[in-house]
């Protein structure tokens, strides 16, 4: 090994910027070839009925096991097989149904190709990422998505750096587009997430983020001025119209407020149910808190009261409850 160099700080930040630079290039190069074969390969795989079969050996291997726990983990079906163990029995792992997707950046993997014989003669739909079209793997594939890499960005051009950061930007890029087409959501992220911290955020009911103790209600007899001191308690911008039973039988807002002063001038000694909204809009505690937010954005209203199977009102859901789980959720 050669004697070790000593390099300064400055030095050492201008070796790293040329890494960035020489692979931001990269991503740029293969982004602007990216076509037909993207898109073909993006929708064969969609309408699969069976897995994902990555391939790879070396550092494109270490790229496959990645693209292929994105795949899984966001609804696509998906496995790594290591191309030396698939020539010794792991092949009978891959079935008729399945779709497999070969990378090899010189697409001359002597490994990898000879698993793809024996695949294309069942019929197995292939697809490579290369980053040479008239390669063994191209020509071997039924779509072959072209990694355009000039350079990598070892200063020999030798180490793969360039290419398998293309690669990996192309596997999440198919990865994205297949959830797009999916058409899958947060709630679907939990349940293949069941036991990490977001998978807990995603499976958060409205009943575990609404306001308890801050709840404001009134009961029927009350008077606007009741509800205005309701409200000042809470810190809210609504309260709750209940029975003796506790059940929702209207609701008023600070908005409503605002609509009856316009139209009368003293309005504090008026009963509450003069004025409030019948039959409003409630949450149930079951809710997920996601949907929940969608349907704050959609109604495009500040609050609502939340109730039991029986109409009782049990908690109040604002926008302070969702923007704090939206934040948590955009944490991880």
């Amino acid at each position: 090994m050669a004697k070790i160099k000593k390099y300064s700080e400055a030095e050492i930040l201008e070796i790293a910027q040329k890494v960035f630079k020489s692979e931001e290039h990269a991503l740029k190069t293969t982004a602007a070839a990216l076509g037909k074969s993207f898109a073909k390969a993006v929708n064969l795989i969609a309408a699969s009925k069976g897995r994902l079969v990555v391939l790879g050996i070396g550092k494109s291997g270490h790229i496959g096991r990645k693209i292929s726990a994105t795949m899984a983990s966001t609804g696509t079906p998906s496995f790594f097989v290591h191309p030396t163990e698939a020539l010794h029995g792991d092949l009978g792992m891959i079935t008729k149904e399945d779709i497999v997707l070969g990378l090899s950046f010189s697409g001359e993997t002597e490994e990898v190709s000879k698993i793809l014989e024996p695949l294309k003669q069942e019929r197995v739909p292939i697809i490579s990422m290369t980053g040479h079209k008239n390669s063994t793997l191209a020509k071997m594939s039924n779509v072959h998505i072209e990694i355009v890499v000039p350079r990598e960005a070892c200063p020999y051009n030798l180490a793969p750096t360039s290419s398998t950061t293309a690669m990996l930007a192309v596997g999440d890029a198919m990865a994205v587009a297949l959830m797009k087409i999916k058409n899958f959501e947060r709630e679907d992220f939990a349940f293949f997430h069941p036991g990490g911290s977001l998978g807990k955020l995603l499976t958060c009911k409205v009943k575990d983020i609404m306001f308890t103790e801050k709840n404001p209600t009134v009961p029927l007899d009350a008077t606007v001025q009741d509800c205005l001191l309701v409200m000042t308690k809470n810190k809210s911008g609504a309260t709750s119209v209940v029975d003796a039973q506790g059940r929702l039988k209207g609701y008023f807002t600070d908005g409503d407020l605002r609509r009856t002063l316009q139209k009368t001038g003293n309005i504090l000694h008026l009963k509450i149910t003069e004025v409030m909204t019948k039959n409003p809009f409630a949450f149930t505690g079951d809710i997920p808190a996601v949907n929940a937010a969608k349907i704050i954005n959609d109604k495009k209203i500040d609050n609502a009261p939340v109730v039991d199977k029986n109409g009782k009102v049990i908690g109040f859901l604002d926008k302070d409850n969702l923007i704090e789980f939206i934040a948590l959720i955009d944490k991880k």
